[in-house]
């Protein structure tokens, strides 16, 4: 069965490039508009990774991570930011947050696949 992939963010056209690459890779994606609608789809369902975005309406990045870090199902579950905000005090926020890794936009949809690939294999 293909691996699910989680991938939060309130801009829909970022969302179609990023289901599009993953898909193309073989990934399961389940898009959502924010960090309210990832914590929602997340408690239906376990997610291999998720993969959010930082600044978006109703719940940010960070704070859904955290929400999501405080679900006994998603202790271990990869969490990338996939994100314009690349400062060094933004990354150990993301860190002491739960997230796992970084990735800047605009991002290169075949590194994209490739830390995905890295990460849930």
């Amino acid at each position: 069965m293909a691996k699910t992939i989680l991938a939060v963010d309130d801009s829909g056209s970022l969302r179609q490039m990023v289901v599009f690459s993953l898909r193309a890779a073989g990934y399961q994606v389940t898009e959502a508009i924010d960090g309210q609608d990832g914590l929602d789809k997340a408690k239906g369902q376990v997610f291999d990774l998720v993969l959010t975005d930082q600044n978006m309406p109703r719940m940010d990045g960070l704070s859904l991570i955290r929400s999501l870090r405080g679900l006994p199902t998603y202790q271990k579950v990869p969490i990338l930011m996939l994100t314009t905000e690349s400062s060094d005090e933004m990354k150990s926020k993301g860190r002491a947050a739960g997230a796992n890794g970084w990735l800047v936009k605009p991002f290169d949809p075949q590194r994209l696949t490739e830390v995905v690939k890295k990460v849930i294999g």
